[in-house]
């Protein structure tokens, strides 16, 4: 309120911070194994740098793709449900801050907690003992997303850790076989799959899960907003190796045969 004269003056350079105290203490939000955000835009460089430490590589016997954090403390990784489909061997590699440069970390045990192959959306839980020191994102608003908005990617590209890509939202509910996907310029290649598509404010809106071959400028990313409804319905999803109706049922493998024995020599004519 003005009201006409000077209450107090203090000098702007004995101002040691300005913040915005209850509005800003809501901008970010805990709802069960998730956070979302209602963070401020920035530039990519600094948003890539603040989340970059949540973006893991995933891997398997059979390959790799990538995948993020969304609750530190109770180990909980994403991942698209392809990069693990028929695996039950799986190792995350994680980034831990340690001054100014980046401790690199692979962790093995890690358990397959929930799957939804309709949605290619898979939920890993790392060891309780290797969750120390790790970062999680925010998850944003998908239906908020529009075209043109600037996002960004970060995965492991070709086995590339950490390769950030930027682009726009060409299209925000692109048709494949009754879903809708986020379209982006963002270059997406084998080994991004599972990673997280940011927009500027740096708050996940999507999971990066395919492209068009042969075709450039042509991602697609699965948008947030499903993946909140599988969390929050994740106990639907929950996998277990023993149900048949888990999706994936891993059988032992055939016992050997067992070799015939030697045939007996056969005697000489008489």
């Amino acid at each position: 309120m003005d009201l006409g004269f000077t209450v107090l003056a203090v000098p702007r350079k004995e101002v040691l911070q300005v913040s915005a105290g209850e509005e800003a203490a809501a901008a970010t939000v805990r709802k069960d194994i998730f956070f979302v955000g209602n963070l401020a835009p920035g530039p990519i460089k600094r948003k890539a740098e603040e989340f970059g430490e949540a973006v893991v590589r995933v891997g398997t016997p059979r390959g790799q793709g990538s995948g993020f954090i969304i609750d530190a403390e109770g180990g909980y990784v994403i991942t698209n449900h392809h990069v693990i489909a028929e695996e039950r061997k799986i190792h995350v590699t994680v980034f831990r801050r340690d001054g100014q440069e980046l401790a690199r970390e692979t962790i093995g045990d890690v358990e397959i907690a929930a799957l939804n192959e309709t949605l290619d959306i898979a939920l890993l839980r790392l060891p309780a003992d290797k969750r120390a020191g790790l970062k999680h994102v925010y998850l944003g608003d998908s239906a908020q997303a529009a075209v043109g908005d600037a996002v960004f990617a970060i995965g492991s590209p070709l086995g590339l850790e950490r390769s950030v890509s930027e682009g726009i939202i060409s299209m925000r509910n692109r048709p494949f076989d009754g879903l809708v996907y986020l379209q982006t310029t963002a270059a997406i290649n084998p080994g991004n799959s599972g990673g997280p598509l940011f927009n500027e404010r740096g708050e996940v809106i999507g999971i990066t899960n395919m492209k068009v071959m042969y075709g450039e400028g042509l991602g697609f990313a699965i948008p947030v907003d499903y993946l909140k409804d599988f969390l929050q319905n994740r106990d639907a999803f929950v996998f277990d190796k023993d149900n048949p109706n888990t999706g994936w049922r891993y059988l032992p493998p055939p016992p050997k045969p067992r070799a015939a024995p030697p045939a007996p020599p056969k005697e000489n004519a008489k």
